[in-house]
């Protein structure tokens, strides 16, 4: 019962977000027609971006990411095999240290392929 309770209540806060977004982005549009404002701020000047091209880099950055974290791993069993480290401390720390180097490498790797396509 509890478990329902938390899951209903995230769904409600999501949707309340959501709705509360768009219907004020809906009035503030309005509101410059009204007034005859220019509303060309509200489209992007630049080009968008092909879908294609932000899932590669959402598909890239879960992937290392996920190798990060694979790689954690391995470290962390290293470490508390061959040192006298406290076994759970070096898990978590390694786990998430070797994720944050893959979302970095993920970062220098998208860097790159937005100046390629630019």
């Amino acid at each position: 019962m509890e478990v329902s309770i938390v899951f209903i209540s995230l769904f409600i806060v999501v949707f309340g977000i959501f709705y509360m977004h768009y219907t004020t982005r809906h009035k503030e549009r309005l509101a410059l027609i009204e007034k005859d404002k220019d509303v060309s701020l509200f489209y992007s000047a630049k080009p968008a971006r092909a879908a294609s091209q932000v899932w590669k880099i959402i598909i890239l950055n879960l992937g290392l990411l996920l190798v990060g974290v694979g790689l954690g791993v391995v470290l962390a069993y290293v470490l508390t095999s061959f040192t006298p480290m406290a076994d759970e401390p070096a898990i978590v720390a390694s786990i998430f240290f070797m994720a944050g180097v893959g979302l970095l490498v993920g970062f220098a790797i998208t860097k790159k392929m937005e100046k390629a396509t630019a």
